[in-house]
């Protein structure tokens, strides 16, 4: 008994002296809240209700658009109106890129007028249209081998299709050559990039999404061409003769100035540990086509419905729950980087999540916590099972895009893994709009957020050690 009274002594002390002191409240002590949040959100559409009210009132929300600051005004009275206790923004300033008209064609020997989109970040042709033979890769990696010069006045053209994939890994194979394709292109001589889209889909809708060039190397134009105008080309250049592309990017290009950005914070306030945070995030900016439904405005309804939805409890949780909607994700995570750049050693970040990917159900919570804490993630697990929720094997989550440099900079993390089957499909395209969004596993994820936002904000688990 004196050896059991001991340990308990050096157990209190252990707590009253780590940097978070909360008392750890388990899974079952707190079930009868959990299972009251759980009949809430699952009866609830506010989630969707706040992606038709940004997808309609607002619509796309590129950098430096007036889309951008309608967005940044919105959220403000969004969360004023949903009850969250502190609503601020943190400005910063972003890079100012214009799109501009794309008109490509394949004018020899077949001529076809095919639907493009340029790439973000990429320079226009000057009114200009330049003209010049296709040279065919099938990879990122075959254009890296071409012989130095071997494009010199030649149109580069990468040819891989995406695979489609539920976790939808079949984007890291085929967005390298979207994001360096023309730096690479450019050293091998080319005077412009071609690419097909990368998504899973088939309709004649281009993709777009943010590209680098290389410093020293030349910029040429870069596209992206719909999968099924790719076909298109591919099936021309089978018949073994020239195949000339003729491209004209108008008024696209960096523009050499900057722009404001703004993340969007607001608050549900802890009881005992308000400067302690569990943070849920997604992403405000969207790109200038479609209406940024999926990417990311179901992200923005599930966090602001799911910190809603605890605010309305009775008794609040110990921990604050703090909702972020990052700015200028599409271009390069630039609110993100300005985020963990004012907030230090994120100490007091507690744990995190956000929402940047898939619009089907979560089937997997993937965790990235210290080996002691695993235990409480457990138990978390398993009270989501009935919800077809499992637990993966590996503790590496670093969190979702924007999330992800919060995990870098120590914060831990989670993430939930949707099915993604179709969200390429829809990525970065006109496609990308309410219709598209799935209603029911909108109200599901929702749940997941609210119930594991609560979790963390409430167990008193110090997710670090």
């Amino acid at each position: 008994m004196q050896r059991l009274h001991a340990l308990s002594t050096l157990l209190m002390v252990g707590l009253l002296h780590s940097p978070l002191s909360l008392a750890a409240t388990s899974v079952a002590d707190m079930r009868d809240t959990l299972d009251q949040l759980k009949a809430t959100s699952t009866a609830s559409e506010l989630a969707y209700e706040l992606t038709e009210s940004l997808t309609t009132e607002v619509g796309p929300r590129m950098v430096g658009t007036p889309g951008s600051d309608k967005a940044i005004d919105w959220a403000v009275a969004k969360m004023k109106t949903l009850g969250f206790d502190k609503v601020w923004i943190e400005e910063s300033q972003a890079d100012l890129w214009t799109r501009g008209d794309t008109n490509a064609q394949l004018t020899a020997p077949y001529p076809h007028k095919l639907v493009a989109l340029a790439l973000g970040g990429s320079v226009g042709t000057d009114g200009k249209t330049l003209t010049g033979d296709i040279v065919r890769f099938e990879t990122l990696d075959d254009l890296k081998a071409a012989a130095p010069g071997s494009l010199n006045g030649k149109i580069a053209y990468v040819a891989y299709r995406m695979e489609r994939h539920i976790d939808g890994h079949g984007y890291g194979k085929a967005v390298g050559a979207r994001v360096s394709g023309a730096a690479v292109a450019a050293e091998k001589g080319a005077i412009a990039f071609v690419m097909r889209s990368v998504g899973t889909d088939d309709n004649r809708l281009a993709h777009t999404g943010v590209m680098r060039y290389k410093d020293g190397i030349r910029k040429i134009p870069a596209v992206a061409v719909s999968n099924p105008d790719a076909d298109l080309m591919d099936n021309a250049l089978k018949r073994g003769q020239p195949v000339t592309f003729s491209l004209q990017l108008g008024a696209s290009g960096p523009t050499g100035k900057t722009v404001r950005i703004a993340n969007v914070l607001g608050e549900i306030t802890g009881t005992t540990n308000p400067d302690e945070f569990v943070l849920l995030g997604a992403h405000l900016d969207s790109w200038d086509v479609g209406t940024g439904a999926i990417d990311d405005g179901i992200g923005v309804g599930m966090v602001m419905a799911a910190a809603h939805h605890i605010g309305q409890l009775k008794q609040r949780p110990a921990r604050s729950v703090r909702v972020l909607l990052f700015a200028a994700e599409e271009i390069g995570l630039i609110g993100a980087k300005d985020y963990v750049a004012r907030h230090g050693d994120l100490k007091n970040h507690v744990i995190g999540a956000e929402w940047d990917f898939g619009n089907g159900n979560i089937y997997e919570l993937a965790p990235g916590v210290g080996p002691s804490s695993l235990n409480a993630i457990r138990d978390f697990a398993a009270y989501l099972t009935p919800m077809g929720i499992s637990l993966a094997s590996t503790n590496d989550a670093k969190g979702q895009s924007d999330m992800s440099l919060l995990g870098e900079a120590g914060m831990p993390a989670v993430n939930f893994e949707p099915d993604g089957s179709d969200y390429f499909d829809y990525h970065h395209t006109e496609n990308d709009t309410l219709d598209k969004v799935n209603r029911e596993a909108l109200v599901n994820n929702t749940t997941v957020y609210t119930l594991f936002a609560y979790f963390a904000a409430q167990s008193g688990v110090d997710f670090r050690q």
